[in-house]
């Protein structure tokens, strides 16, 4: 039996309704409680809304695909933690999570680009366009950086080479590519916030875009592996 025929048969069991459940529940919880004072546990909702994701695509994915973004999810659910706990010194550590996690996210698209290599005019204006914003984006935040330039260089690069290289993926659907934008969008809005001055409704615009974004990605590639 092929990996896809067995995501394909355990996609529904009543263990994988409820990871997404969890999943589902715990972003929204964390979601309608951005405006409120920090309350005991919340950190572990955050963490959760994305661990189960892991899980789930652990358990419907039975191949290095499967292993690798479930390993991503894994470290995001890690960054989240450590943002989640609100202090600055823990900010470079969530900042390195998420690297690992581009990284895996830049090696599991690669692994579906289409061989040989082609890339339509659109996908090409795309690209250019992220690396054209990514640029903006770090000479526009560089005098505020100070000793944090060469982590925030290291990690715009692992994003944008993230949204890049989902761009030129061979995926029938769309969900990958938009979860991989809005990803950016989510990142940018923290970095704008944190060496800048924060974007209105920041605290629910941030996590809103984040968790699509996952979801996106997450349940996209599950259904793309589904359809072989």
């Amino acid at each position: 039996m092929t990996a896809t025929a067995r995501a394909s048969g355990q996609e529904l069991t009543p263990l994988n309704r409820l990871l997404f459940g969890v999943s589902f529940a715990c972003g929204l919880a964390y979601l309608i409680t951005r405006g409120l004072p920090p309350v005991a546990g919340s950190v572990v909702v955050k963490g959760l809304s994305v661990a189960a994701l892991a899980l789930l695509a652990f358990r419907t994915l039975n191949d290095r695909d499967g292993i690798t973004l479930g390993v991503s999810l894994l470290f995001s659910s890690l960054g989240d933690v450590f943002l989640g706990l609100g202090d600055d010194r823990w900010f470079v550590f969530g900042l390195g999570s998420f690297l690992i996690a581009h990284l895996l996210y830049i090696g599991l698209f690669v692994r579906h680009w289409p061989t040989p290599f082609a890339a339509s005019l659109k996908q090409k204006l795309l690209a250019v366009m992220l690396i054209a914003f990514s640029l903006a984006m770090f000479a526009w935040l560089w005098p505020g950086l100070g000793d944090l330039k060469i982590a925030v260089a290291a990690y715009l690069c692992a994003l944008i080479g993230m949204g890049v290289t989902a761009t030129f993926a061979r995926f029938s659907g769309r969900w990958i590519i938009a979860g991989a934008l809005l990803f950016i969008l989510s990142d940018s809005m923290i970095a704008f916030g944190k060496f800048k001055s924060p974007v209105a409704y920041s605290h629910y615009l941030i996590w809103a875009t984040y968790y699509i974004a996952q979801l996106c990605i997450a349940l996209g590639f599950i259904r793309e592996k589904r359809q072989g």
